[in-house]
């Protein structure tokens, strides 16, 4: 069961993450991602467990951006990989059984190697230009979605991501996702969840079913 609504964390530096994390978590975030760059092991684990910790207490999912071994250290709910990250077959044996794997995809056949990989979702983007991820891969908007949704006949959730604000979510679940991935528009207003979740229909009680 993946919740329609995940936060991606931002802020200058680790300690900012951590309390955005706080933030979102207070105002009714189910799942957030801890992402950080350029942070060694050590620093990172640190920053994970505190996260961790905040997340525990709200009963809030944490996923682990890319770095496998700190999530299963700190018993995240998982992890999500990005493009050139591992591999999530590879990852999968080194994960406890329980925890999820999520892969970053921009066209079908991303999709469909990831679907042969056995991710539990796929977050597809982006959906526009964003500031908070470098070098990024061709813009699909709405028509792309469309296109790559109308030929991928999978039950695994498909998340939008990419420079998503409340006035997308609407025509967004028209083009067959099945949730978003959002960064920007929560951390500018932390009470905008609860508005993102009205719209995703996103309570506890109607998250996508899948089975794991």
């Amino acid at each position: 069961m993946i919740p329609k609504l995940h936060y991606i964390s931002q802020g200058n530096t680790p300690k900012e993450h951590l309390e955005n994390i706080q933030k979102a978590c207070t105002s009714g975030a189910e799942l957030v991602q801890l992402r950080l760059k350029n942070i060694s092991d050590k620093k990172f684990l640190k920053w994970a467990q505190e996260a961790r910790e905040i997340t525990s207490h709200f009963q809030t999912r944490l996923l682990i951006n890319d770095n496998y071994k700190i999530a299963k250290e700190v018993k995240a709910d998982g992890v999500h990989l990005g493009m050139s990250d591992s591999c999530p077959t590879f990852v999968r044996k080194h994960l406890h059984t329980w925890q999820i794997i999520g892969g970053t995809a921009n066209t079908f056949q991303d999709c469909e190697t990831l679907l042969d990989k056995q991710v539990n979702y796929i977050s597809l983007g982006p959906f526009r230009e964003t500031t908070t991820k470098e070098n990024l891969p061709p813009v699909l908007g709405l028509q792309g979605y469309t296109a790559i949704t109308d030929v991928l006949k999978t039950g695994t959730p498909i998340l939008a991501v990419g420079g998503i604000t409340l006035n997308d979510v609407t025509a967004l679940l028209e083009t067959g996702v099945s949730g978003i991935a959002v960064s920007g528009a929560i951390t500018s207003n932390f009470n905008s969840i609860r508005e993102f979740n009205n719209l995703l229909n996103a309570s506890s009680t109607a998250e996508q079913r899948h089975t794991f």
